[in-house]
C-alpha cells in the first residue's frame, strides 16, 4: 500500500511538473531558444497569485483564468522586445539574454513584495480524498487536474487547429513552412507567448503545492531543463515522460530513503540516459549530431 500511495503522489505531482515544462519545451522546439527566465516566470505568476488570493479570497488555482492571460501578453512582448532582437542562430544570447531577464524579474519581486518565503494556503490545503486505504491530497488532485486540462487543451490547439499546424510546420521546417504561407515571425511570436502563458497555470499550482520566493526561480529552471533534457528537446511526449520521472523519483526517494536525495537521483537518471541516447527519450538527431 505505501509503494502504491508513493506511486500515485509522484504521478499527481508528475502531471504538475509537464505543465510547467510543457511552455518551455514548446518555446526551444519551434524557436530553438532556451528561455532561462521560464523558472522566473512561474515564480513571478505565483506570487501574482499569492497577492489575488490574499487581497480577494479567490481560489488560488482557479486564479489562473486572471493570471493565464498576463502572462499570454508577457510572453508576447518579451518576445517582440528582446528575442527578436538577438542575433539568429546564437543559442548563447539568446541564454545570456533570458537569463539576464529572470534576473530582472527577481530584482523586480524582490523590491516589490520582499525575499521571504510565501504559500498560498486555501481551506483544502491540509484535506485529503479517501480512496480504499489511499490519501490523496487536494492540493495535488487540483494541480494534476489543472494540469490535463491545459496539456489536453494545447494538444488539441496544436494538432486540430490550424495555428496549431502553424506552429508545427514550423518548428519542423521553417522553410516549407514560409512557403505555403506560414509567418515564420508571427508564428514564433505566438509560440512564445503560448509557451509563457502556461506558467500562469504552473504559477497558480505552484504557490498551492510549494513555498516560493524570488530566488527559487534557479531551483525551478533547474528542474525544467533536466525534464526537457531527459524528453528530448523540444518534444511535449518527452517532457510529459520527463516529468513522470522526476516525479516517481522525488516520492519513491523520499518514502523508502529521504527526499534530501531525491533530485541527485533524478539527475543520474538523466546522465544514463543521455549515455545511452544522447538526444533524450524522444528527441530526434540533429544532422550535425549525426555528423559529429
Amino acid at each position: 500500500m505505501q509503494f502504491l500511495q508513493a506511486v500515485i503522489i509522484g504521478l499527481l505531482i508528475g502531471g504538475v511538473y509537464a505543465l510547467m515544462a510543457s511552455g518551455l519545451t514548446l518555446i526551444f522546439g519551434v524557436l530553438r531558444v532556451i528561455n532561462i527566465a521560464h523558472g522566473a516566470l512561474l515564480v513571478l505568476a505565483a506570487t501574482m497569485t499569492w497577492l489575488l488570493w490574499r487581497e480577494t479570497g479567490v481560489d488560488p488555482i482557479l486564479a489562473a483564468v486572471a493570471t493565464t492571460p498576463v502572462m499570454l501578453g508577457l510572453g508576447w512582448l518579451i518576445h517582440r522586445g528582446v528575442i527578436t532582437r538577438l542575433p539568429q542562430g546564437s543559442p548563447a544570447m539568446t541564454v545570456l539574454a533570458t537569463f539576464g531577464l529572470a534576473l530582472i524579474i527577481e530584482g523586480v519581486l524582490n523590491v516589490t513584495v520582499g525575499n521571504i518565503f510565501r504559500s498560498a494556503t486555501p481551506d483544502y490545503f491540509a484535506q485529503s480524498f479517501r480512496v480504499g486505504g489511499l490519501a490523496l491530497p487536494k492540493p495535488h488532485v487540483y494541480g494534476f487536474a489543472a494540469a490535463v486540462v491545459v496539456l489536453g487543451g494545447l494538444y488539441l490547439v496544436l494538432t486540430r487547429t490550424w495555428t496549431g499546424r502553424a506552429i508545427r510546420a514550423t518548428a519542423q521546417n521553417p522553410a516549407g513552412a514560409a512557403l505555403v504561407g506560414v509567418s515564420g515571425a508571427g508564428t514564433a511570436a505566438l509560440a512564445f507567448a503560448i509557451g509563457t502563458a502556461t506558467t500562469g497555470v504552473g504559477g497558480s499550482v505552484l504557490s498551492v503545492l510549494y513555498p516560493f520566493y524570488p530566488a527559487s526561480h534557479y531551483d525551478w529552471i533547474a528542474r525544467l531543463l533536466g525534464i526537457i533534457v531527459l524528453g528530448g528537446l523540444g518534444s511535449l511526449p518527452g517532457a510529459l515522460v520527463g516529468a513522470v520521472v522526476l516525479g516517481l523519483a522525488e516520492t519513491l526517494t523520499a518514502t523508502y530513503g529521504s527526499l534530501q536525495w531525491s533530485t541527485l537521483v533524478f539527475y543520474i537518471v538523466i546522465m544514463v540516459v543521455l549515455l545511452v541516447r544522447p538526444q533524450g527519450l524522444f528527441g530526434t538527431r540533429l544532422r550535425e549530431d549525426a555528423l559529429a
